[in-house]
């Protein structure tokens, strides 16, 4: 007799696997129990459900958080956060605030986090236990980009100077406070990683970390790092048996959805969200509505004329061969432009920036280390920046001193004076 074989192929799983894997993947997730009642729309499990959706939309890094917030809060931010998200379904906003209805619709919204992004990808990366000292990502362009522009807003009262003046002094000193502790951080590290030379195994690293240091120094948070570790470990072999098991649970989810009554919008029609608007504006909303419906038609009355006129001239030049020539010389030109600009790009952008945490290495010159992007290399790039920005600024100074000496001349009366140097 022969021995039997194994089956290679697993396959997808049962039904039961993949719940009970993806309650493993989330943090602070109900029992399975709760996923087979939520399709019956059993009322026991829209708590559990609410408190779950409630950790994965909070802001809140602490688990804990729900501890300090009623059920009806949670609620409140659960519907707020999937609404901005752009969540569909009208009828979860209609959901009571007391979690005691409403598990089918919280277990849809379940399924549609999971579907839109890679949620449990994002979970594991958010709670993933930190060994090393990390670096953190680098925003240099984030931080330099100006972002969308501020509404403006009319202020009813006068605005103070000296406040505005007082509240600069303010940026300002705790912006030098964030320096400076961040100066004291990467000095207590630099002491840690000098002490600990030698004393890891792994020859790249050659050094401890602050968790580590502490891990050694104390037992008990020894114990407890290795307690996140498993508890990490376990999440991630969670992970792995759900991505398995996914298929199962999105044909599961078809018949959840089946047996859920219809959205009409005629006898359900789904709730609008709109700002509220005082009443003492609307009569300068519809002011404003009528002015900028009037710049519009002196807007298209102005461009027609132009329109045609410039229509006809480029009719006129594009008959003969000095059109023809002028548009190839106009092509050769931009071409060499790209070129000269994609060489200077490539000579000029430097190392290539890593996204996301790393640990910090501390080498010594001319060992070899970890692979990754040199502190001497990002400090060039950073440096290259600054310039570039600092240029950028006094073209801006200059650009607001002419704009300062026009309005100068403008108001003969007026007297500008400049702040004072610091």
């Amino acid at each position: 007799m022969g021995r039997r074989r194994r089956p290679v192929d697993q396959g997808p799983g049962t039904l039961p696997e993949a719940i009970a894997a993806l309650s493993r993947s989330l943090p602070a997730a109900p029992s399975p129990e709760v996923f087979r009642r939520a399709k019956f729309d059993r009322p026991e499990a829209a708590p559990a459900l609410w408190r779950l959706l409630f950790h994965l939309l909070s802001p809140l890094k602490s688990l804990g958080a729900a501890a300090s917030l009623t059920p009806e809060a949670q609620a409140r931010s659960v519907k707020s956060a999937l609404r901005s998200q752009g969540y569909p379904r009208a009828a979860l906003v209609r959901l009571p605030e007391d979690g005691s209805q409403g598990s089918r619709e919280l277990l849809l919204a379940l399924s549609w986090l999971l579907a839109r992004e890679p949620l449990i990808e994002r979970l594991l990366a958010q709670t993933h236990v930190q060994l090393g000292d990390q670096v953190p990502q680098y925003e240099g362009e984030a931080l330099a980009s100006p972002g969308p522009p501020a509404p403006h807003v009319e202020a009813e009262v006068p605005v103070d100077l000296r406040h505005l003046q007082w509240l600069m002094g303010k940026l300002h000193f705790r912006w030098r406070h964030l320096m400076s502790t961040q100066q004291e951080e990467c000095t207590l590290l630099s002491k840690i990683h000098t002490y600990t030379h030698g004393c890891h195994s792994d020859r790249n690293l050659g050094h401890l970390s602050v968790t580590e240091m502490e891990a050694l120094r104390d037992p008990e948070g020894g114990r407890q790092l290795l307690q996140a570790l498993e508890c990490e470990n376990a999440r991630l072999q969670a992970a792995l048996e759900w991505r398995r098991c996914e298929l199962v649970f999105w044909q599961w989810m078809d018949t959840v959805l089946g047996a859920c009554p219809p959205e009409g919008p005629a006898t359900d029609p789904q709730p609008t969200f709109l700002p509220r608007i005082p009443e003492e504006g609307l009569g300068e909303l519809d002011l404003v509505a009528q002015e900028l419906r009037n710049l519009q038609e002196e807007l298209l009355e102005a461009i027609a004329p132009r329109r045609v006129a410039w229509e006809a001239q480029v009719g006129g030049l594009g008959q003969g061969p000095k059109w023809s020539f002028a548009r190839r010389a106009s092509q050769e030109a931009v071409e060499c432009e790209l070129v000269a600009l994609r060489r200077s790009w490539e000579e000029d952008r430097g190392p290539t920036l890593l996204r996301g945490p790393h640990r910090l290495v501390r080498s010594d010159h001319g060992t070899p280390g970890a692979s990754g992007l040199q502190a001497a290399e990002m400090i060039g790039l950073l440096r290259s920046q600054e310039a570039s920005r600092e240029s950028e600024l006094r073209r801006l100074q200059g650009q607001c001193r002419q704009e300062l000496a026009r309005l100068t001349g403008a108001w003969p009366g007026l007297i500008w004076i400049l702040p004072p140097r610091r």
